[in-house]
Protein backbone atom coordinates (compact mmCIF):
# COMPACT_ATOMS: atom_id res chain seq x y z
CA UNK A 1 0.00 0.00 0.00
CA UNK A 2 1.32 3.42 -0.90
CA UNK A 3 1.04 6.04 1.83
CA UNK A 4 0.65 9.67 0.70
CA UNK A 5 0.62 9.11 -3.04
CA UNK A 6 1.03 12.73 -4.23
CA UNK A 7 -2.02 12.69 -6.54
CA UNK A 8 -4.29 11.13 -3.92
CA UNK A 9 -2.97 13.44 -1.22
CA UNK A 10 -3.72 16.49 -3.39
CA UNK A 11 -7.28 15.26 -3.95
CA UNK A 12 -7.95 14.81 -0.23
CA UNK A 13 -6.32 18.14 0.62
CA UNK A 14 -8.68 19.80 -1.87
CA UNK A 15 -11.72 18.01 -0.39
CA UNK A 16 -10.62 19.00 3.12
CA UNK A 17 -10.19 22.64 2.04
CA UNK A 18 -13.64 22.58 0.44
CA UNK A 19 -15.07 21.24 3.71
CA UNK A 20 -13.33 23.95 5.74
CA UNK A 21 -14.63 26.72 3.46
CA UNK A 22 -18.16 25.32 3.61
CA UNK A 23 -17.97 25.05 7.40
CA UNK A 24 -16.91 28.68 7.81
CA UNK A 25 -19.66 29.85 5.45
CA UNK A 26 -22.28 27.51 6.94
CA UNK A 27 -22.83 26.04 3.47
CA UNK A 28 -24.99 23.17 4.68
CA UNK A 29 -25.55 21.76 1.17
CA UNK A 30 -21.82 21.39 0.55
CA UNK A 31 -21.17 20.00 4.03
CA UNK A 32 -23.92 17.45 3.47
CA UNK A 33 -22.51 16.54 0.05
CA UNK A 34 -19.07 15.94 1.58
CA UNK A 35 -20.44 13.39 4.06
CA UNK A 36 -21.26 9.83 3.05
CA UNK A 37 -25.00 9.64 2.52
CA UNK A 38 -25.55 6.48 4.52
CA UNK A 39 -26.98 5.39 7.85
CA UNK A 40 -23.51 4.12 8.85
CA UNK A 41 -21.76 7.50 8.76
CA UNK A 42 -20.91 8.81 12.24
CA UNK A 43 -20.08 12.27 13.58
CA UNK A 44 -19.21 12.65 17.24
CA UNK A 45 -19.38 16.37 18.01
CA UNK A 46 -18.62 18.62 20.92
CA UNK A 47 -22.04 18.03 22.45
CA UNK A 48 -23.70 15.46 20.24
CA UNK A 49 -23.37 11.91 18.91
CA UNK A 50 -24.81 11.68 15.42
CA UNK A 51 -25.51 8.41 13.62
CA UNK A 52 -26.41 8.50 9.95
CA UNK A 53 -26.51 11.20 7.31
CA UNK A 54 -30.01 12.33 8.31
CA UNK A 55 -28.98 13.11 11.91
CA UNK A 56 -25.86 14.94 10.74
CA UNK A 57 -27.87 17.04 8.28
CA UNK A 58 -30.52 17.85 10.91
CA UNK A 59 -27.79 19.02 13.29
CA UNK A 60 -26.21 21.26 10.65
CA UNK A 61 -29.58 22.76 9.69
CA UNK A 62 -30.48 23.53 13.31
CA UNK A 63 -27.24 25.03 14.59
CA UNK A 64 -26.56 28.77 14.59
CA UNK A 65 -24.93 30.05 11.42
CA UNK A 66 -22.65 32.53 13.18
CA UNK A 67 -19.29 32.09 14.89
CA UNK A 68 -18.26 29.12 12.77
CA UNK A 69 -15.02 30.51 11.36
CA UNK A 70 -11.86 29.19 12.93
CA UNK A 71 -8.12 29.03 12.52
CA UNK A 72 -6.45 25.69 11.95
CA UNK A 73 -3.07 24.39 13.06
CA UNK A 74 -1.13 21.15 12.95
CA UNK A 75 -3.28 19.75 10.14
CA UNK A 76 -2.12 16.29 9.09
CA UNK A 77 -3.65 14.51 6.11
CA UNK A 78 -2.50 10.97 5.36
CA UNK A 79 -3.68 8.80 2.49
CA UNK A 80 -3.61 5.01 2.48
CA UNK A 81 -3.69 3.59 -1.02
CA UNK A 82 -5.91 5.43 -3.48
CA UNK A 83 -9.22 5.26 -1.62
CA UNK A 84 -8.80 5.96 2.11
CA UNK A 85 -7.44 8.89 4.12
CA UNK A 86 -7.45 10.54 7.51
CA UNK A 87 -7.44 14.25 8.26
CA UNK A 88 -6.61 15.58 11.71
CA UNK A 89 -6.41 19.21 12.78
CA UNK A 90 -6.46 21.51 15.74
CA UNK A 91 -8.63 24.62 15.64
CA UNK A 92 -9.30 27.76 17.60
CA UNK A 93 -12.42 29.91 17.57
CA UNK A 94 -12.90 33.40 18.98
CA UNK A 95 -16.08 32.07 20.58
CA UNK A 96 -14.04 29.47 22.54
CA UNK A 97 -11.38 31.47 24.41
CA UNK A 98 -8.86 29.35 26.29
CA UNK A 99 -9.92 26.23 24.41
CA UNK A 100 -8.49 24.24 21.53
CA UNK A 101 -10.64 22.10 19.26
CA UNK A 102 -9.62 18.78 17.78
CA UNK A 103 -11.09 17.32 14.63
CA UNK A 104 -10.44 13.95 13.06
CA UNK A 105 -12.05 12.69 9.89
CA UNK A 106 -11.85 9.46 7.94
CA UNK A 107 -12.32 10.03 4.20
CA UNK A 108 -13.14 7.40 1.57
CA UNK A 109 -13.24 7.69 -2.21
CA UNK A 110 -16.61 6.91 -3.78
CA UNK A 111 -17.67 7.04 -7.43
CA UNK A 112 -18.84 10.64 -6.89
CA UNK A 113 -15.74 11.77 -4.98
CA UNK A 114 -14.22 11.90 -1.52
CA UNK A 115 -16.62 11.67 1.45
CA UNK A 116 -16.24 11.81 5.22
CA UNK A 117 -17.31 8.42 6.59
CA UNK A 118 -16.49 9.12 10.25
CA UNK A 119 -15.70 12.30 12.18
CA UNK A 120 -14.90 13.31 15.73
CA UNK A 121 -14.82 16.87 17.06
CA UNK A 122 -13.88 17.72 20.63
CA UNK A 123 -12.69 20.71 22.64
CA UNK A 124 -10.19 20.78 25.50
CA UNK A 125 -8.48 23.45 27.55
CA UNK A 126 -5.63 25.12 25.66
CA UNK A 127 -2.21 24.50 27.16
Amino acid sequence: MRVNDPETLAEVEAAFARYETALGENDVATLDALFWQDARVIRYGIGENLYGAAEILAFRQARPATGLSRSLSKTVITTFGRDMATASTLFERVSLPGKVGRQMQTWARFADGWKVVAAHVSVIDAR
